[in-house]
């Protein structure tokens, strides 16, 4: 362990799980080692603690952290385990490396102390802990971040597999901001994205907590700890000025996970896109109708009539009346009571090109309807009939 003088005082602990990264992580480590605020000058020495959890590993990454940590002006903690055969998935290791930075935190009494997590063949931007920390300030509990590729390992990749993933993140865009005008959040408001990676995660202690931890996943481990979250009641932020860049390596560490899904679309240049990616009428119409079931929910119980059209149960009606439901709990009720606001098969990138000309054309309307930027509930547009759920 690197000692620094300000090592009691560190109230921010990235934790980052290592799996025989030998080879990247002095990349992670160098950009960590690089962060500035946002007027261009560095942070101070300490602003955080770096915590490796090298797990299972055959070769030198425990060493190359130990050696390179002289470099870094940031107090660097080396923990290494060998987890069962049961336990060793990326989510396992995630976790155990927040659940250490964690009780880090608690055993030095930073009761108001933030967890980040970023990935050992990833590469944070030179602001991303000043901009998260921004964000922070703002009031919200969670803070994610953007994910980029890295660009030599995707170029090299191929034209068709670049073709695609331009594609993938043109149409995620008009998602996200279709969502932004339809369910507009205060605490998350446009220009936002849709994407929950542990590349670039961050929340207060309070609120991991708060969940119990992060879920117990092999993989989507990131996503489930968002939606946990949001379960609770707590604010995420999906922030556009906090960004990393992260490996586009097809020899992954995790099985199942986004190696393993990048070799096959590398493969299959037609094979299906996130669940994320669901058509343009479909994401409309469940943005519209998880707006106003916001909304609704902001008023007293007495007062809650839902449109028509929606298709609710006894249940779900009972729980809609109860004062202090949680939103997402609600809306999970209501879109297992409502077929037409559950989720279809995956999109095929064969079906981008007209879903984006959809997309387009819904913005479009949804632009002249709302001429600011959709910042807060106010703006939401009434939901259209042609987007109703079946009765």
């Amino acid at each position: 362990m690197k000692a620094d003088r300000s090592f009691s005082a560190v109230r921010a602990v990235v934790a980052i799980p290592a799996h025989n990264e030998a080879q990247r992580i002095r990349r992670c480590l160098s950009a960590l080692a690089m962060q500035r605020d946002e007027a261009g000058a560095p942070v101070r020495t300490g602003a955080f603690e770096i915590l490796i959890f090298a797990n299972n590993c055959t070769d030198d990454t425990a060493a190359v952290v130990r050696a390179f940590a002289a470099l870094v002006p940031h107090p660097v903690v080396v923990i290494e385990a060998q987890l069962p055969p049961d336990q060793l998935s990326a989510g396992r290791a995630r976790k155990q490396a927040m659940d250490l930075a964690a009780a880090r935190l608690i055993e030095r009494g930073a009761i108001d102390g933030v967890i980040l997590t970023t990935d050992a063949d990833s590469c944070v931007a030179p602001t991303w802990f000043a901009a998260t920390m921004r964000e922070m300030q703002s009031g919200v509990d969670c803070v994610a971040g953007y994910i980029d590729a890295e660009p030599l390992e995707i170029v090299d990749l191929g034209s068709a597999f670049l073709t695609r993933g331009r594609m993938e993140d043109t149409y995620l865009r008009l998602l996200a901001e279709i969502d932004a005008r339809c369910d507009p959040r205060p605490h998350d408001p446009w220009p936002n994205h849709r994407v929950s990676s542990g590349a670039s995660l961050a929340l207060t202690l309070a609120s991991y907590q708060a969940i119990g931890g992060l879920p117990p996943r092999p993989v989507g481990e990131d996503s489930a700890l968002t939606a946990a979250l949001e379960r609770a009641g707590f604010k995420v932020r999906h922030s556009m000025a906090v960004s990393v860049v992260t490996s586009c390596r097809l020899d992954g560490r995790a099985q199942g996970g986004a190696a393993d899904t990048m070799r096959l679309r590398h493969q299959q240049t037609d094979a299906p896109c996130d669940d994320d990616l669901e058509p343009a009428l479909q994401a409309t119409r469940r943005s519209i109708y998880r707006g106003h079931l916001r909304r609704l929910l902001a008023v007293q119980p007495a007062h809650r009539d839902l449109p028509r059209g929606w298709q609710v149960s006894q249940d779900a009606m009972r729980l809609l009346s109860e004062p202090g439901v949680v939103f997402e709990e609600a809306w999970r009720r209501i879109c297992c009571d409502s077929p037409a606001l559950q989720r279809g098969a995956p999109l095929r990138p064969s079906d981008l090109p007209r879903q984006i000309a959809v997309a387009n054309m819904i913005l479009r309307q949804l632009r002249r309807r709302i001429s600011s930027p959709p910042t807060a509930p106010a703006d939401k547009p009434r939901p259209s009939r042609w987007l109703e759920p079946a009765a």
